[in-house]
């Protein structure tokens, strides 16, 4: 699939540059350019809220010729869908996650390495400095311009049989992770049974069985209802791999030098406004499931980076933006 993808977009890149003679096309003089955007999030996840923030940024700022419909619950297909959609133009718009972002573009592998933070602030110096921007700029090979990073929790593990108190509580579990390479190694190296599947169906899965635990942050286990069907809930904080807004690179060469600038600000006013509010939302998520009577497990989180760090020496591409990474201070 991805094979044809990339060949994909290799001819719409060329067909694009046969009719525009080279350069790039703007929008004419009061021309209204109608856009889509991809959210695998329900309503009342603040990354959906500072998706909908963003559609109105860029409408005010660019005097309503960029509109930007925004389609939550993975509406028009799951991360990985959406991904394939906006490399070859067929989508304006997409919020991905990293971890499932590194199957096409290795380069944002790296931010879904466990423990690869050592904070929140040390992960935002690194996101919004050279690094970064470093990162994002090399989605630009794929057909994908990358606008901002946004905050998607940290991720632990919840279950539904029995708590995870310890490395040896996850072997011979079924988790479910994100279509992400690293994250099957994570739980494989932690002696669990890694099972990839579609973030839609992992409700179902965890009330019939099928899988034994999941792994994300406090608020996408609150808003999903995950907390219904997997009452146990570990603070390990393997990982913090931030999410990404999209664009498609044939969606950006529509726009002109005043829209593009207006859509980068709109991105960067609206994530920091949902960095904040899913920090807010974090504690706020942690009390309505304990009030529903999930039990929250204090772990050893030192034991789970210890058990999980030869996956480093999986990645030797890395090992130069790992030094960099940890010299961050």
């Amino acid at each position: 699939m991805k094979k044809l993808v990339t060949v994909l977009v290799v001819l719409l890149l060329a067909t694009s540059l046969f009719a525009q003679g080279g350069s790039e096309s703007k929008s004419s003089a009061g021309a209204v350019l109608n856009f889509k955007l991809a959210e695998n999030q329900p309503a009342n996840n603040p990354i959906s809220k500072g998706m909908l923030m963003f559609a109105d940024l860029v409408k005010e700022k660019t005097n309503g010729t960029v509109l930007i419909d925004v389609y939550l619950d993975a509406q028009l297909g799951n991360e990985n869908e959406t991904i394939d959609q906006v490399q070859i133009g067929a989508l304006d718009f997409a919020r991905i996650n990293t971890s499932a972002l590194a199957s096409t573009a290795d380069e944002v592998g790296v931010f879904t390495l466990p423990y690869i933070f050592t904070s929140t602030d040390h992960k935002y110096k690194v996101l919004d400095g050279a690094i970064g921007q470093g990162v994002s700029d090399s989605l630009k090979k794929y057909n994908i311009i990358g606008l901002e990073y946004w905050e998607a929790g940290s991720r632990n593990f919840y279950s539904t049989k029995k708590p995870i108190k310890s490395v040896a509580d996850i072997k011979g579990m079924k988790v479910r992770v994100q279509q992400s390479e690293v994250a099957i190694k994570m739980v494989e190296l932690l002696g669990g049974a890694a099972t990839p599947m579609s973030y839609g169906e992992v409700y179902q899965g965890l009330q019939t069985g099928v899988i034994d635990a999941a792994e994300n942050d406090f608020v996408s286990y609150y808003t999903s209802g995950h907390y219904e069907v997997a009452k146990y809930y570990s603070l390990d904080a393997h990982m913090a791999p931030p999410a990404m807004l999209l664009m498609s690179q044939n969606s950006w060469n529509k726009l002109n030098d005043s829209q593009k600038q207006a859509v980068r600000e709109a991105a960067k006013e609206a994530a920091l406004w949902q960095r904040q509010a899913m920090m807010d939302f974090q504690n706020e998520s942690r009390a309505k499931v304990e009030e529903a009577g999930c039990q929250i497990f204090e772990v050893d989180g030192k034991a789970f980076q210890k058990a999980v760090s030869p996956i480093y020496d999986l990645y030797p591409q890395y090992k130069s933006i790992i030094e960099q990474i940890k010299a961050v201070n």
